[in-house]
């Protein structure tokens, strides 16, 4: 699966180099699984309303038996990768450095299992922006570390990794690194990483960046999630945003609370492929919307090759239930979307097809040192995939009053 450089003596600290190198019989195995696929009847109704499509799930896997693993496998093992054991945990990242000495450290977490790919798009604009509209001055060393229990980090066997111990990790990482100086982007998983990273306040982390920014209230959160009408007084923005959030615990995080109360039950999609593929779709609406047009042969931001390079990892590596288990270690203790009292400098970009997006008013008010927000025109949850280079933008325009 993976080849590690060997652990010298009894150095827990040490930086191994890793390459990724998945046997052939395991991508034969995975197109007999597909091929084997036991498939029930349509769905009842013409729309998304019972959950994936059969024909979304069944046009996928049609491509996913012809899908080239190894494209992805050569753009992971061109980048440097290594591991490091931290707290008992070997945990997996990129460390891509600028050619320019003066770049400003950052560490990038998102949440799908297969998020280093995802990542993998902002790398080059962030690390040499002068290819991409920037300047040298904008320049970055990227980080982007695997969570415990996901793609090429190890998993777990005791509890305890939960958000704060993360976040804590990661400024390990860093540190590790050399970097005694540092910002911090994140979405999804990683937004809510990021964030409990700016509650910790190491002194090392000048700033984050987020583009899934936890602003609500708590008022308006709990309101939100008992399907109560939007309150009296919100204004127009305030209103969508909070009616989006009552749509995604309504409608659309039903996975969420399958993993965080009982993410060991999830055998099926451990056994199979397409079992794992259809639960990563249903993710959220937007997302499904567009993921739904690309394999219908539409030109979007995502390609096929994208969304199967990210279920893959997750399938090789038999991560689905380690990762799920993320959700059983912060179930009541954070919020996914609510303000978490961060008090660093906080820069915030938000994508319009986002879960829900962030009035500049809740914004405000849930980042006291707010030093950067602006609404983008197109992109939606998974900004670093889809509109990597609006998110390259965002990042270098978030952080440039951090620098120095």
């Amino acid at each position: 699966m993976a080849q590690v450089g060997q652990q010298t003596g009894k150095d827990k600290t040490a930086i191994r180099p890793f390459k990724v190198n998945v046997p052939e019989a395991e991508l034969t195995e995975l197109r007999k699984r597909i091929h084997a696929t036991k498939w029930p009847e349509r769905e009842t109704v013409n729309d998304a309303s019972q959950g994936v499509q059969l024909a979304t799930i069944q046009a996928l896997a049609r491509y996913w038996t012809e899908y080239d693993w190894r494209n992805c496998e050569a753009r992971l093992n061109a980048l440097p990768q290594f591991v490091t054991e931290i707290d008992g945990l070997d945990i997996h990242f990129i460390h891509a450095r600028s050619k320019h000495e003066s770049a400003l450290p950052l560490i990038v977490t998102h949440g799908w299992p297969g998020s280093m790919v995802e990542q993998m798009k902002i790398i080059e604009p962030l690390t040499n922006p002068t290819a991409h509209g920037g300047n040298a001055s904008d320049a970055f060393h990227v980080v982007i570390p695997s969570m415990p229990g996901y793609g090429y980090s190890g998993k777990p066997t005791t509890t305890g990794w939960d958000v704060s111990h993360i976040a804590r990790a990661w400024v390990v990482l860093m540190k590790r690194l050399g970097y005694t100086k540092f910002v911090a982007q994140g979405g999804d998983w990683g937004a809510v990483i990021t964030e409990q990273m700016g509650v910790q306040a190491s002194p090392e982390l000048l700033g984050i960046h987020t583009n899934m920014p936890g602003i609500f209230p708590v008022e308006i959160d709990k309101a939100a999630f008992s399907g109560a009408p939007a309150p009296s007084g919100l204004s127009a923005e305030e209103k969508v945003a909070y009616e989006r959030l009552q749509f995604v615990y309504q409608k659309g995080i039903a996975y969420g609370y399958q993993m965080g109360l009982r993410p060991q039950t999830l055998y099926g999609i451990a056994d199979s492929p397409v079992g794992l593929a259809a639960y990563f779709l249903d993710h959220d609406a937007r997302s499904y919307e567009l993921i739904a047009r690309v394999f219908k042969g539409e030109s979007e931001g995502l390609t096929r090759d994208d969304i199967l390079d990210n279920i893959t990892i997750t399938w090789l590596t038999n991560t689905a239930l380690s990762g799920a288990r993320l959700y059983w270690e912060n179930w009541g203790k954070f919020g996914y979307f609510n303000a978490k009292g961060v008090s660093i400098p906080v820069a915030v970009s938000v994508f319009p097809d986002e879960l829900y997006p962030a009035p500049r008013s809740w914004t405000e008010k849930a980042f006291p040192k707010l030093i950067h927000y602006n609404k983008l025109a197109k992109g939606g949850h998974f900004a670093a995939w889809e509109q990597p280079k609006l998110l390259s933008e965002e990042i270098r325009v978030g952080f440039r009053s951090l620098r120095n």
